[in-house]
């Protein structure tokens, strides 16, 4: 992703035998100072990707090199080049004598951060404020006091954005723009001889890095002048990590899950992570691993039930295959109780895992593409599945019904529990309690109303199944904050979690606390970047490092990494830059205990007919029909035999206006379900619609018969009965009668059933009725964006003339 086309040159040290650098620069602290480092990135860091042997212009001084480079210190090579060794003294020379150069701003690396031994160069950035600067000298004194090492270099603008997929790329993010500042910005990555040497002097102490802008033109004035300090921790990350990585906006990705990726990252490679799953074609959520990393369990949306889990031992190639899928919803299912089943956690030892049943949650898509969810549960207990014995059984202490208690999350030797508490909440406006999508005006209370819902942390005892008394975590409950997604220390001393204003996860505003895992004082984390969500964090298995999500580098969610020492003091984080494409977003990542190697591929085996056939049901259900037609053609081609998909085939293909098609679908629909009363409803409407009035008026009949109560059905046939161009087949009072009784249904408040009765009115000759029924119905259309007014008041203009409304004539 990185390109380096042309190498490097090296000058020799001994042309610069006792040159002096400026002094190191001042220690500026870690708190405002390390907040607006961590603005300037926000601003101006973007995964770099596309670039890879892209042309660039020869630069005056370096040609096409991507640096040069003079070592006094450590292992960096150097060789003679007089020309360019004399260009660096004179840098030096100026810089001693330089009044107040311009300032340059280095974005990236944050000051103070702390690199892992084992991760690979990181990309510098910066801003230079004086215009006429197109070369930069960085020095790099290294912390061990053996000298510095000198890097002439031309400051690559940005690498182009790469796409993480070019197929699965959302209208929103085709049109997002970054920031100028991020353009604006000037690079270089070290070569990786340089990098060693630079990592190898920065363990004992603090590198020094400055780097000094000047003109080509004029190679012996300083124009600018900005340093930062690194250090290079002796403690290794030594695991890979495993995150979903998914395009943007969410419900994007919810209309296409087959774009979901996961990937699994090792610091140490150059090259992007390799994806181990993808193409699932459901829901995947939330994953885990048992602590040894042995076992991986996650959510996955299998067949007729949300609750599905999935749990595999891993393999070089894992199979997720039926056999090795449970469901949250066998816990009491006497109960009839939808179970969703999501946060669900799998224990250190491999033996258990623990989920949110009978559970309710706010899911709602927003439209925003930086914050494009808004998801926390509010209903729900804990209940645990025993892989031994193959059982189901709540969480004593944390399945009280008065309470939302998800979130879980195991202390490390699997005794205790810590979740997230709040009391329950029955959503007012919800339509479908089946599904799992809450639509922003289904839950404005938490939108337009207002309303907070905020959590606290509790500790239970596991006690082998046994549970018992829940206890809120001092410091993180009661605080009039939300608190939530509680990850403990490897060596269970630290707990970290978030904390917002309200509600959980995807927070602009969530901030990551670490304080002792019996409970005490929190400290808010140097690593955060407030107002840019942080969350989704999770611990290395040595307990040195954490990986967390955040927005600092704008939408597309990155991975940072911060390294914490045996007192639980962290620093400002360092960027996994290879980690996700500049259009796409990684979250959920995880620490897995085992070499990256024993880890090739994932495959899902599990999806059948009903996968689809439930893959293409929502997608309907939200009216995406393109998307749901070919979620339907797939399981019938898989199952010609499934009623349902032939239903919903019929369905939207007559949305399409493939009538024909559509037809045929519903007839064998109707052969496969004979008493189907929304096949025959459907049947008999698509043939009315195209002229085949006797057949299909035989088919609305028969659902009218089925199902007396069903609106649609009787709308639908007093329409045809009051407007057939086919006068056998009108029946202008039995019209009225039925379009009268969905109305009064329904409040008189619908226009498209009002017009049915204006129409019906006229058949039977009642014109003064029509035209008092048809002139309320334009009045309610003319108010509601989603009606058509138009249909209405010609049908007006005919009632006022004494004359009824026919359907055009359908040629054969």
């Amino acid at each position: 992703m990185r390109g380096r086309p042309a190498g490097r040159t090296i000058v020799g040290a001994a042309a610069l035998a006792g040159a002096i650098i400026m002094s190191a620069p001042c220690d500026r602290g870690h708190c405002a100072e390390t907040r607006a480092a961590g603005a300037a990135i926000a601003a101006a860091t973007a995964p770099a990707g596309g670039q890879e042997g892209a042309a660039r212009k020869p630069h005056p001084l370096l040609g096409k090199a991507d640096e040069a480079v003079l070592a006094k210190a450590g292992g960096a090579g150097s060789s003679a080049r007089p020309g360019l060794a004399k260009v660096i003294e004179g840098l030096l020379a100026s810089a001693r004598s330089a009044q107040a150069p311009a300032p340059l701003d280095l974005d990236y690396p944050l000051e103070g951060s702390v690199f892992p031994a084992d991760i690979v160069a990181p990309t510098f950035r910066w801003h230079d404020r004086a215009p006429a600067s197109d070369t930069w000298l960085v020095d790099v004194a290294l912390g061990d006091g053996t000298g510095h090492i000198y890097i002439l270099v031309p400051g690559d603008a940005p690498a182009r954005a790469g796409m993480g997929d070019a197929r699965y790329v959302s209208p929103e993010t085709a049109a997002y723009k970054p920031p100028p500042e991020q353009a604006s910005a000037r690079t270089w990555t070290p070569g990786a001889e340089v990098w060693a040497a630079v990592k190898e002097g920065s363990v004992q102490g603090a590198a020094a890095v400055t780097v000094l802008g000047f003109s080509s033109a004029d190679p012996g004035a300083v124009l600018s002048r900005g340093s930062t300090r690194l250090r290079v921790s002796k403690d290794p990350v030594a695991a890979p990590i495993f995150y979903r990585d998914l395009p943007l906006p969410f419900i994007y990705a919810v209309k296409k899950p087959e774009s979901v990726a996961w990937r699994l990252g090792d610091v140490s490679s150059p090259r992007p992570p390799p994806t181990l799953l993808t193409d699932m074609h459901v829901c995947g959520n939330c994953h885990s691993f048992s602590a040894d990393g042995r076992v991986l369990a996650m959510d996955a949306d299998y067949g007729n039930d949300k609750g599905s889990y999935a749990i595999a031992e891993i393999e070089r190639e894992t199979v997720l295959e039926r056999s090795k899928i449970i469901t949250w919803t066998d816990y009491r299912r006497e109960d009839k109780e939808l179970t969703f089943g999501l946060l669900s956690q799998i224990s250190p030892d491999g033996r258990y895992a623990i989920s949110t049943v009978k559970d309710r949650s706010v899911f709602s898509p927003v439209a925003d593409l930086m914050y494009s969810q808004r998801f926390f549960p509010v209903k729900g207990i804990l209940a645990v599945y025993d892989r031994q014995g193959g059982t189901f059984f709540s969480l004593s202490g944390a399945d009280d019904p008065k309470y939302v208690q998800s979130n879980p999350s195991w202390s490390p030797d699997g005794a205790a529990v810590l979740f997230a508490r709040a009391e329950a909440y029955e959503l007012r406006y919800v339509k479908d309690p089946s599904a799992a999508i809450v639509p922003r005006d289904e839950a404005r209370e938490f939108f337009e109303e207002g309303k907070r819902f905020r959590y606290d942390l509790y500790r239970v005892p596991f006690s082998g199944g046994k549970g018992g008394r829940a206890e809120p975590v001092r410091g993180a409950s009661h605080n009039g904050r939300s608190n939530f997604f509680p990850r403990l220390s490897p060596d269970g001393k630290w707990l970290v979690f978030c904390q917002a204003d309200s509600f959980m996860l995807l927070r602009p505003d969530s901030l990551l606390y670490i304080m002792p895992a019996e409970g005490g004082e929190p400290r808010l984390m140097r690593c955060n970047f407030p107002g840019r969500m942080n969350s989704w964090h999770s611990w290395s298995p040595n307990g040195r490092w954490l990986v967390f999500s955040s927005k600092a580098g704008g939408p597309f969610t990155q991975l940072w990494l911060t390294h914490i020492d045996e007192q639980g003091n962290d620093a400002p984080p360092v960027l996994l830059e290879l980690f996700t494409a500049a259009d796409r977003a990684a979250n959920i990542p995880e620490f897995v205990n085992r070499p990256a190697g024993e880890f090739v591929t994932i495959r899902q085996a599990f999806a059948d007919y009903y996968t689809y056939y439930r893959a293409g049901l929502q997608k309907a259900i939200l009216r995406w029909n393109d998307l749901a037609l070919a979620d339907f053609r797939e399981a019938a081609r898989q199952n010609p035999d499934h009623g349902p998909t032939r239903y919903w085939l019929g369905f939207c293909l007559a949305k399409a206006g493939q009538d024909e098609e559509a037809i045929g679908h519903l007839r064998r629909g109707l052969q496969l379900e004979p008493e189907s009363a929304r096949n025959h409803h459907l049947l008999g409407a698509v043939l009315a619609r195209r002229g085949r009035y006797e057949e299909g008026v035989a088919h609305l009949e028969a659902a009218m018969k089925a199902n007396p109560r069903d609106a649609g059905v009787a709308n639908n046939l007093a329409w045809v009965l009051a407007t057939c161009p086919e006068a056998k087949f009108r029946d202008g009072r039995r019209a009225v009668e039925l379009a009268r009784q969905v109305c009064e249904a329904t409040g008189f408040r619908v226009p498209t059933l009002l017009d049915s009765l204006a129409a019906a009115y006229a058949e039977a000759g009642d014109f003064d009725n029509a035209v008092t029924t048809a002139a309320r119905a334009l009045e309610l259309a003319r108010s509601d964006p989603a009606a058509s007014a138009q249909p209405i008041e010609a049908r007006l203009r005919l009632f006022k003339a004494g004359q009824p409304y026919r359907e055009p004539v359908i040629s054969p």
